[in-house]
């Protein structure tokens, strides 16, 4: 019946700083009762990101308005399959009485494995997916190819729903010849109302004072790490290639690379018009991006960034590389931004030269980019959701 209410789980790997604010909204969904596990408390408590090459801790609230618990993890807390080994979650499951079970740990890991069995056992529907749209592995090692499209296809019929955040998630997932009815699109979403609330806020001419901006200034930025796959360089090079008059490049991100863009913005002479901000935490970020003109991500593999929704709802146009399909939904050439072909730094030049020429058109995809964001938020989250769970129930539970 519609208006059914589901016991749903969420078994998470760690708070996440998206996620939060969308378990919070869940929890006060009518047809929805949820619970929440995380197998670690990283993010919420300060701890050293690898990546980052700093301690981390995220300053907005992971734990508060819905209900968690934490089950301790065993595991080495490395990234293999033994990283997350929670046994706990064998008897939470099993106990727990529910209608559907979210697994987001990823299937690599162990506690995936026991949340599956735990429940198959308990006739609780088991719902998990991929951010992934497409076989290409984030290492580039070809042979990893062959072998998904084997198992992936066996993997993703164990669900009772395959959720993917993107149509070419789903597109993907069907080229797998997994069945359409079994497929849900839950877009990855951000708490839209905070970040054009806080945007809205920000002082624009204030940020770029701290970084040396004027007003007449163009920005073009890039937020993520500053790692290999990521490809600041590409933009470093392209920004120096287009040579636009009046723009300035600022990198938000701490990584691995800081250092050898450091050095290279000076090889190329254009040190004076670089920034690089270092970590930039959530309650910081509406204003950079705020301040910003045009949003760059020339990513090799990035599945499903959710610095573009950042982005687009702070009204920053945005060019992305093709390799980020999953953001194909939002990033459209001439309406909300551009996409260029990977690795094409003289593309990607043509693109900024373009673009940052010409102010009118700047302004016209900004407010575009804003206005897309009004169908992809928590509210169709949410909604995806529900739909998804009822189908996932409905395939163990039938209609008698």
């Amino acid at each position: 019946m519609p208006d059914r209410r589901y016991k749903v789980l969420f078994v998470c790997g760690h708070p996440v700083q998206y996620m939060s604010p969308l378990l919070r909204r869940m929890a006060q969904h009518p047809q929805l009762e949820i619970s929440t596990v995380y197998c670690r408390l990283r993010g919420a408590t300060a701890g050293v990101d690898p990546e980052f090459g700093a301690k981390i801790q995220w300053d907005i609230p992971l734990l508060d308005g819905y209900p968690w618990v934490e089950i301790p993890n065993k595991g080495t807390d490395s990234e293999g399959f033994w990283g997350l080994y929670n046994p706990g979650l064998w008897k939470y499951v099993r106990e727990g009485n529910f209608d559907a079970v979210f697994c987001l740990t990823g299937y690599i890991r162990a506690s995936f494995w026991i949340t599956y069995l735990a429940s198959k056992i308990s006739r609780s529907a088991i719902i998990f997916g991929t951010d992934a749209s497409s076989l290409a592995p984030r290492d580039g090692r070809a042979w990893k190819i062959p072998i998904k499209k084997f198992l992936w296809p066996l993997l993703f019929r164990l669900a009772d729903q395959v959720f993917v955040p993107s149509s070419a998630g789903a597109s993907m997932m069907r080229e797998l010849a997994i069945p359409a009815d079994r497929i849900s699109l839950i877009p990855f979403v951000v708490d839209n109302d905070r970040w054009i609330e806080q945007s809205d806020r920000a002082d624009r001419k204030a940020t770029r004072a701290e970084w040396g901006v004027s007003d007449r200034e163009l920005v073009v930025l890039f937020c993520a790490k500053l790692q290999d796959w990521k490809r600041p360089l590409d933009l470093l090079h392209a920004f120096a290639k287009a040579a636009v008059p009046g723009a300035v490049l600022i990198f938000a991100g701490e990584g691995p690379l800081r250092s050898q863009i450091e050095s290279e913005a000076a090889r190329l002479g254009i040190a004076p018009r670089v920034r690089i901000l270092g970590f930039a935490n959530q309650s910081r970020l509406p204003a950079v991006y705020s301040a910003a003109d045009l949003f760059v991500l020339p990513s090799g593999y990035d599945p499903c960034p959710v610095v573009v929704c950042e982005a687009m709802l702070c009204g920053c146009p945005v060019v992305i590389s093709d390799q980020i399909r999953g953001r194909f939904d939002l990033v459209r050439p001439g309406l909300t931004g551009d996409i260029f072909p990977f690795g094409d730094v003289d593309a990607l030049a043509a693109v900024l030269k373009r673009l940052l020429s010409d102010r009118a058109e700047l302004s016209a995809l900004a407010a575009n980019a804003r206005r897309r964001m009004e169908t992809w938020s928590p509210r169709e989250y949410i909604g995806s959701v529900v739909t998804a769970v009822e189908r996932a129930v409905s395939r163990i539970q039938p209609a008698s």
